[in-house]
């Protein structure tokens, strides 16, 4: 199968696009991987032993149009048959238009609008109620009045100023909360949330769901060392049964359709779900290594074919992520970067 994979950015903060491609590769689920880059910097792009060929790809922000010709004249030159799409910000665009890129030939196996729109911040209070699970304590505000009349209320600070869809800062004054709240607001709109913050360990989960309520495999593991802006740098497998029920209650009430992760706190009293993110992680590959090779998965669901749902795994593997320099020539990156 030919795929086209995005995500390529495997840098400090690394996309999913590499893992998933690796575990494509290694398991031969692809019969050849098209990176679809958004940046000609991506580190992907230049990963040859992994990725056959690279596309530069118009910003989501040019659109669907552009985004939909762009693809189109990728199948042309390369036949691919799937696409799946790894970052955040492309994500809304290539789950409204499913059915169009069903009609240029192009699979996908994506959450629907609305399974997209209960992971929002706001909605996702509602949806820890419905499935059973804490949520930090967390306020909803539409204006630095509002933002205003929280702080009067001495709250203990740091709180975490949270956009609805994306990004969160750590605020440790007022000052600092209006700064996040005007910064946060002019990217990603209104409500910002205020959560107060959850001590605790860091517990994450990636999975599959098939659309119809079923878990098509599960990786739980503890972050260890993460780098400054929170991503895993090394962790371990852990069996977490309560974290494994979460997932199966979150798949069954949702019907969620493709992957997805998990972030968690647990504490010596409680688990709470923090963010649910609506892709595969950039650790997905933890999760291959383990046995548990989810990515393949997909492209199985993608085609009809009947899906492994095990998830069992060894515990105490130990997941170690480390910087690597490849030389290449400087011809490849003009091209990409006058590409688009």
């Amino acid at each position: 199968m030919h795929v086209g994979i995005s995500g390529m950015n495997a840098t400090d903060n690394p996309g999913p696009g590499v893992p998933v491609a690796r575990s494509l590769r290694e398991s031969g689920a692809a019969s050849r991987i098209i990176g679809l880059t958004y940046d000609a910097h991506d580190p992907g792009n230049y990963m040859d032993f992994m990725i056959d060929h690279v596309h530069r790809m118009p910003y989501p922000t040019k659109g669907w149009n552009a985004l939909s010709e762009a693809l189109a004249h990728v199948k042309k030159i390369h036949e691919i048959e799937a696409v799946i799409p790894c970052l955040d910000v492309e994500l809304p665009l290539y789950i409204k238009h499913q059915n169009q890129l069903s009609e240029l030939g192009i699979k996908t196996f994506l959450p629907t609008e609305d399974q997209f729109s209960l992971r929002s911040k706001e909605k996702l209070i509602k949806l820890c109620a419905d499935i059973d699970i804490k949520y930090p304590e967390t306020a909803l505000v539409n204006s630095i009045d509002e933002l205003q009349e929280f702080a009067d209320q001495d709250p203990d600070w740091p709180i975490f100023v949270k956009g609805r869809y994306y990004k969160a800062s750590a605020a440790y004054n007022l000052q600092d909360a209006v700064h996040k709240f005007i910064e946060i607001s002019a990217d990603w709109g209104l409500p910002i949330l205020l959560q107060k913050p959850v001590s605790g360990i860091e517990i994450n989960l990636v999975g599959l769901g098939d659309g119809e309520g079923g878990l098509c495999g599960s990786v739980a593991i503890k972050k260890l060392m993460t780098t400054s802006i929170g991503k895993i740098w090394t962790g371990v497998t852990i069996d977490h049964p309560a974290l494994n029920d979460l997932a199966e209650r979150f798949v069954s009430h949702t019907k969620w359709r493709g992957p997805f992760e998990l972030e968690c706190i647990q504490n010596s009293e409680d688990i709470f779900l923090i963010e649910i993110n609506p892709r595969f992680p950039a650790w997905v590959y933890f999760a291959t290594g383990v046995g548990i090779n989810l990515p393949e998965r997909l492209l199985r669901l993608m085609q009809g074919i009947d899906v492994g749902r095990t998830s069992e795994y060894p515990v105490g593997k130990y997941f170690v992520r480390y910087t690597y320099e490849i030389v290449t020539d400087i011809n490849k990156f003009f091209k990409l970067a006058s590409s688009v």
